[in-house]
């Protein structure tokens, strides 16, 4: 499979600066995160299954078989209130300088504010394509879009990384949204020690504020939609 990165660097869309406002936002989010950082390993059973059921841990999601020796392995949850085409496009735009990661934008997005619209200009999605944790993206510094079936499930992966989204229909136009992340820590590779430290010690507040960041979005989103029929 080749991989298909230049693709990004086209987008017409940027991400705009931060204001001063922003920049204190973020702050206080990433000071309320610190408590969270410092105690995710000593919670970490729990921390790496926050919001999923047992049954939603054991089940299988796309990527499991990439990664199958994962040093750490991850299965979040959260229920929101809109249907999964309407929560599918804020997925679809993620990444640094795209819409961002909807977590602390100080520290994963380099104090750009996450997008709070779906931006029709990062709504294109292919197999192969990167997807940037940097604002000067490699294809080591990428995810790669693996797999993807609109608006059922979505596959990323890395060298080192799986990291799959299932969106799952509920009653009432709810939407079930399971993330499941896979790493392998590679001794033999450089920066291993700085990933076991961003997993290890990060990645527990990220994604609970990631989900909980796609969630707001996806249900003012859909309550405006609504409001306009």
């Amino acid at each position: 499979m080749s991989d298909i990165g230049p693709t990004i660097t086209e987008r017409k869309w940027t991400p705009p600066p931060p204001t001063a406002a922003d920049l204190a936002h973020q702050l206080r989010d990433v000071v309320a995160d610190l408590p969270r950082f410092l105690t995710a390993p000593l919670r970490r059973r729990r921390h790496r299954t926050w919001g999923a059921t047992a049954a939603e841990v054991t089940a299988t999601m796309p990527g499991d078989d990439l990664l199958p020796r994962a040093h750490y392995r991850s299965t979040r949850a959260i229920t929101i209130a809109a249907p999964p085409e309407e929560v599918w496009p804020w997925l679809v735009q993620v990444g640094c300088g795209r819409a961002g990661w909807y977590a602390d934008d100080l520290l994963d997005n380099f104090a750009r504010p996450s997008a709070r619209r779906i931006i029709p200009e990062l709504q294109d999605l292919e197999v192969g394509q990167w997807l940037p944790m940097v604002m000067k993206p490699s294809e080591r510094r990428s995810f790669i879009v693996d797999g993807f079936d609109r608006p059922q499930w979505l596959l990323w992966r890395s060298r080192v990384r799986s990291w799959a989204w299932r969106l799952i229909p509920l009653p009432a136009q709810r939407t079930r949204l399971i993330s499941r992340l896979n790493t392998f820590y590679d001794s033999r590779r450089p920066g291993t020690l700085i990933t076991v430290f961003l997993m290890e010690f990060g990645d527990y507040s990220m994604m609970r504020r990631m989900l909980q960041g796609i969630r707001e979005r996806a249900e003012a989103e859909h309550q405006r939609r609504a409001q306009a029929m």
